[in-house]
């Protein structure tokens, strides 16, 4: 799933073209997304302007001269791509956001599993989707005595408490092991039973690695490529993360892989405890 650098890297190649830029059409082949595409959602968006591009969590957020915006989540394996308007659509392709002709262009989204998402909300971070999430990580307010706080009295596992988006912003499963593996963390280990100072480590981490990934361009796993259609690159940093079998790039161990539940956990025994 594209997670917070994949969004980010996207948001920041979309954000030049696309700001002050009158929508001039919504084209839909195939509204049925993990919520239906609203049919009166194209006559809601004709001669509106996008005011910005920004990113909350894993959403991307085109806000607009009307003060409300779209809300756009790039599902399991989706991207955005920029494109000439008229330009032939792939099967996997469900709509184009086609913009004023002095742009000359549109946004295609590719959606191969149909698990994305483009919504409309008038207060948008009022939108039940965004309305509950916790601090972005890479903004003010998230800390490691943040997290210590929070993780006070729970039994969950330490990766998971990372990948609950109303405790943290947009972490999803890669970058959430990255950042134990570079924090020394077991995966598994309950959130409740680490020190405040290994949070500070671990706040640290998160940081660290999520910065790398955005100035990587994102991690290409399967089929997301960015808004130029280039993929990321982050995939050749992982030190954890798809790894199984492979030397730890810190001790003389070997990462493991760990299953149980929806998402696989990688790490080192000989040095993350």
């Amino acid at each position: 799933m594209p997670e917070l650098p994949e969004v980010e890297t996207t948001r920041r190649g979309l954000h030049p073209w696309l700001v002050g830029a009158p929508i001039a059409e919504l084209v839909v082949r195939e509204p049925r997304l993990r919520w239906p595409i609203d049919p009166d959602l194209g006559d809601t968006l004709r001669g509106r302007t996008v005011r910005d591009v920004l990113r909350r969590g894993k959403y991307l957020l085109l806000t607009l001269d009307t003060g409300g915006a779209l809300i756009i989540h790039l599902g399991m394996s989706g991207s955005l791509t920029l494109a000439p308007p008229g330009t032939p659509p792939g099967p996997l392709e469900p709509f184009d956001l086609v913009f004023g002709h002095d742009r000359g262009l549109c946004v295609r989204m590719r959606d191969p599993r149909r698990f994305g998402a483009l919504l409309y909300s008038d207060r948008p971070l009022a939108h039940p989707l965004l309305a509950s999430l916790g601090p972005e990580p890479l903004e003010t307010g998230f800390s490691g005595s943040y997290l210590w706080r929070r993780a006070r009295g729970r039994t969950i596992a330490i990766r998971d408490f990372l990948l609950n988006g109303q405790i943290v912003a947009g972490i999803g499963n890669i970058y959430a092991n990255e950042a134990l593996f570079g924090a020394g963390i077991h995966p598994h280990r309950a959130a409740g039973r680490i020190s405040a100072p290994r949070y500070d480590a671990l706040a640290h981490a998160i940081v660290t690695v999520l910065e790398g990934a955005i100035a990587a361009g994102g991690t290409t796993l399967k089929d997301f490529a960015h808004s130029t259609g280039r993929p990321g690159y982050f995939q050749q940093q992982l030190k954890a993360y798809g790894r199984s079998g492979a030397p730890c790039p810190r001790c003389p161990g070997m990462i493991v892989r760990l299953t149980g539940g929806a998402r696989s956990a990688y790490y080192c025994p000989g040095c993350q405890r």
